[in-house]
């Protein structure tokens, strides 16, 4: 079993024990912050079963039917689970508004005190791993799935500290600020998940800082004259590369090759822990003014 796969089980079991935790006392609480964090881990779970899913996918080598591969799975999957994340969000905001309307009172303080000590904890410890997963494997899911649980630390500590006002002072609108102000922030950090996620889908070119060395490793082959048509983007864990290399025309088919070859060496090693798709046509000559003319008369036809 991959790292990336065990991530999505540890961070599945994570949140089925948090979601039994705080669902049992939030629904006996009466607290609006403490049953909005447990939504938020019921919703946990789910998502991280679906990454599970869409790990087990994009891992899948090409085939017939899928010749570049599944790994875009993991970029539908960010964008699902950010969608996700957001409609939570709205959620807890109606919890909220629907106590500090109805003015309901909060009860079981002190075990909700224990219990959102508890998660705060787990929760630390789940990031702190999923980051590491995250990190070593460059996953999309699990950097996703790292972030989802970030905004729990976040949402959980303040839950806590809500939850203390309450037991020292019976102030219940402080529960329903800190349950408004989790849902707001949950929506807002939906939004980061759901751009990563379409960029992929529309093949967005590698960050800037990769391209350029890239481009490094081109322009160190002293045989290539030039180059042009430089496309990347990427997928899961695969990384796409196209590109047409100039040569003199008198160079043989064997030393271009050879050039090639250097060339794609250098760029597998910019990260190694990705698998490079590396496509490379070698020109005679510069052909792209006259490719570029032809695309262009080809849409005026």
């Amino acid at each position: 079993m991959t790292l990336q796969k065990k991530a999505t089980i540890v961070s599945s079991s994570v949140a089925a024990l948090l979601t039994l935790m705080k669902f049992s006392v939030g629904l006996a609480s009466g607290s609006v912050a403490v049953l909005a964090s447990a939504v938020d881990s019921i919703l946990d779970m789910f998502v991280s079963l679906f990454n599970y899913f869409a790990i087990s996918k994009s891992e899948k080598p090409a085939d017939e039917t899928f010749n570049y591969g599944r790994g875009k799975i993991e970029a539908l999957a960010s964008v699902i689970e950010g969608s996700v994340i957001a409609i939570s969000g709205i959620f807890l905001f109606y919890q909220a508004i629907k106590k500090a309307i109805y003015g309901e009172e909060s009860t079981y303080l002190e075990l909700s005190l224990y219990i959102m000590m508890a998660s705060l904890i787990i929760t630390i410890a789940l990031v702190i791993y999923l980051n590491y997963v995250a990190k070593k494997t460059g996953s999309m899911v699990v950097k996703a799935d790292a972030l989802h649980y970030k905004t729990d630390i976040y949402s959980n500590g303040a839950v806590l500290i809500s939850v203390f006002i309450v037991f020292m002072t019976g102030y219940e609108f402080a529960d329903v600020l800190v349950g408004g102000a989790i849902a707001l922030f949950i929506i807002y950090s939906a939004y980061e998940l759901i751009k990563e996620g379409v960029l992929v889908l529309l093949d967005r070119a590698l960050e800037d800082e990769i391209v350029s060395n890239i481009k490094i490793a081109i322009e160190s082959e002293s045989v290539v004259n030039d180059y042009h048509y430089l496309k990347t983007r990427q997928a899961g864990q695969d990384i796409f590369v196209d590109v047409h290399l100039v040569f003199d025309c008198l160079i043989s088919l064997m030393d271009a090759h050879r050039a090639s070859d250097r060339i794609e060496e250098q760029i597998r090693k910019l990260d190694t822990n990705k698998n490079w798709v590396i496509n490379m046509h070698l020109d005679p000559y510069d052909d792209s003014i006259i490719n570029d003319t032809q695309t262009i008369y080809n849409k005026g036809e």
